[in-house]
């Protein structure tokens, strides 16, 4: 089939794409606006429950669509999907524009809420954009189609902090007395519709190849009571609810028995939501194995780069957020290369291993950085691990769907996006945590003693450090100083010796100063000691400024030192995934491979 050679499937192609790019451009716009967002709706504490809701439901039903479309028309289910999606996005914008409300609470409370209905489309926009492309176009020909799904991928993360500063400063121009912020939900709703026309009326039904049976409704409900909390207790705050609190464990044990016990069913049931018999498939296995991997690698690597890049090279947040840009570009060039070359060549396995070894490249390179490389060096080692990440977006799936039977094709796909979203969210947690440990041993062992005392009980956490680089401790500093030397002045004032002396023991003057003071001071006196305090805060603002930098260095370079490892086990496993010629149709009997 010649590209874009039959205008249904031109249509179809270019409406699940459209609405796969409002799936994946949300994930990075509203990351752009939450800030100001939480201000509107006074949520600062729930935070991070705004982008989690969305995680724990876009990850946790990715199978159960996978099932569904092995069930029934590709097209409604696409359809909800996309209806789903944007009823979430329009009640998004609407949070709190009513106030509270019954059940659901104040706004902040209302934007989780309707994110997670939003994550409950974007399961299935990301689940059904791979199952309708293999439906669409044969295993031979597929790469260069799923190349594309990619280079939404990377498109969208390159435009969606960019949209999303614009809609949020100047949205609110658009109609007067709408927040600019909730515009950020408002843009999905017309090329959700566009996409919609064109699924509605341009795609064909795409119904599955085998027997239509019910769900198996336990089944999806023990799925889910697994699922949930697992991620969950992946992402919340590690340093508010520790790997061994009583939440985090309850998580985790109610996510282990519920997985068992769906596993006992699902190898008993007639109709099984994911069918365990994939697993005998060494393709199956050993490309879900390695995705895991990959998924756990990739996120590694981008979510601590803008911290490092803040904190480190010195760069403003726009700067670090644009030093992700060549990762993407690398990542679009990437897959739609290796999609199009597997399509004329075939040997998928060559060019995921290609890919990893520069991936590997790349990670060693930013294992290696050091506080006085420059901003472009860093961009280029980004763009080499876009390179390297960017043949797993489209050929994993492709070996995975070339090696099943067609009528389990929505299992086997939705799998493959399923183990690499759990290996995001294990990686994010597990290095999080890495940092936030190699954060608080650099803080309490670098930083001078002054600043130990001049902050004293509210000294910042390594949390607060990651998320504020420092930027307010200079400050802090400042006025600890600032107060000394009123004590001072006031002691001098009232001839009280007894309070200099005390005020001479403050570990953070310097031992010039603790001498003059145990001596009697005049009035005259006093502008030479406020010099000399404020000369010793920006010595010690400066020290405090160094050692946030060794310690962001150290800390980030150690995270990319154990990608590395984790890059290396993946390429490990890909180099055992079984090559099999790729099948000219859709009819063709695959060739098994245990």
């Amino acid at each position: 089939m010649a590209l874009f050679d039959n205008k249904e499937t031109k249509y179809t192609l270019f409406g699940i794409l459209l609405a796969l790019f409002l799936g994946a451009l949300d994930q990075t716009i509203v990351a752009t606006a939450l800030p100001k967002i939480v201000e509107d709706l006074n949520g600062l504490s729930r935070y991070a429950w705004v982008a989690t809701a969305y995680l724990v439901a876009s990850t946790a039903l990715v199978p159960i669509y996978g099932k569904l479309a092995d069930m029934y028309s590709r097209r409604k289910i696409e359809l909800f999907a996309v209806v789903c999606f944007l009823a979430g996005s329009f009640l998004c914008g609407l949070s709190g524009e009513f106030g509270p409300l019954p059940v659901l609470g104040d706004g902040m409370n209302q934007l989780i809420i309707f994110r997670a209905i939003q994550g409950i489309g974007g399961a299935g926009l990301f689940a059904m954009a791979f199952i309708i492309i293999a439906d669409l176009f044969p295993p031979a020909e597929r790469g260069k189609y799923q190349g594309f799904v990619g280079a939404v991928f990377g498109i969208a993360s390159v435009l969606g902090p960019w949209i999303g500063g614009l809609l949020t400063d100047h949205g609110g121009a658009i109609i007067p007395g709408i927040a600019g912020w909730r515009w950020v939900f408002y843009v999905n709703v017309p090329f959700g519709i566009l996409a919609l026309w064109f699924i509605m009326t341009k795609m064909p039904a795409l119904l599955p190849k085998g027997e239509k049976q019910p769900l198996n409704y336990v089944s999806a409900l023990l799925l889910l009571g697994g699922l949930v909390p697992l991620v969950l207790a992946l992402q919340i705050d590690k340093t508010v609810y520790p790997w061994t609190s009583p939440l985090t464990l309850t998580l985790f044990g109610v996510a282990i028995l519920c997985i068992v016990l769906f596993s006992y069913r699902s190898l008993r049931a007639a109709n099984p939501i994911l069918d365990f018999s994939l697993f005998k498939n060494k393709v199956f296995r050993t490309s879900n194995a390695a995705l895991f991997f990959l998924g756990a690698a990739f996120f590694s690597i981008i979510i601590f780069l803008p911290l490092y890049m803040v904190n480190v090279v010195g760069v403003s947040a726009t700067l670090a957020g644009v030093a992700l840009v060549p990762l993407s570009l690398g990542l679009v060039i990437g897959s739609i290369v290796s999609g199009q070359l597997v399509s004329r060549y075939g040997h998928y396995r060559y060019w995921m291993l290609g890919g990893l070894a520069l991936l590997f490249v790349g990670t060693l390179l930013l294992s290696k950085m050091t506080p006085s490389i420059h901003y472009w060096q860093v961009v280029t080692y980004m763009l080499i691990c876009g390179l390297g990440i960017g043949p797993s977006q489209p050929l994993y799936t492709l070996a995975v769907q070339n090696a099943v039977d067609v009528r389990q094709i929505g299992q086997a796909t939705s799998s493959s996006q399923f183990f690499r979203q759990i290996g995001s969210a294990v990686g994010a947690a597990l290095m999080g945590s890495l940092l936030a440990t190699s954060l608080s041993t650099s803080f309490s062992q670098k930083m001078p003693p002054a600043f130990q005392h001049a902050m004293g009980a509210q000294q910042p956490s390594a949390n607060r450090m990651s998320s504020t680089g420092g930027s307010d401790i200079g400050t802090s500093i400042d006025k600890s100083f600032e107060q000394t030397y009123q004590h001072i002045a006031q002691a001098v004032n009232s001839s009280n010796q007894a309070a200099l002396d005390t005020i001479a023991h403050n570990p953070m003057l310097s031992s010039s100063l603790q001498q003059t003071l145990q001596q009697p001071v005049s009035a005259e006196q006093l502008p030479a000691i406020q010099q000399q305090l404020q000369q010793q805060a920006k010595q010690v603002g400066q020290q405090v400024e160094e050692a946030v930098r060794q310690a962001f260095n150290r800390g980030i370079t150690r995270v990319y030192f154990y990608t590395l490892f984790i890059v290396a086990i993946g390429f490990v496993i890909t180099w055992f995934i079984p090559e099999i010629p790729l099948r000219k149709s859709n009819q063709e009997v695959p060739a098994v491979a245990h």
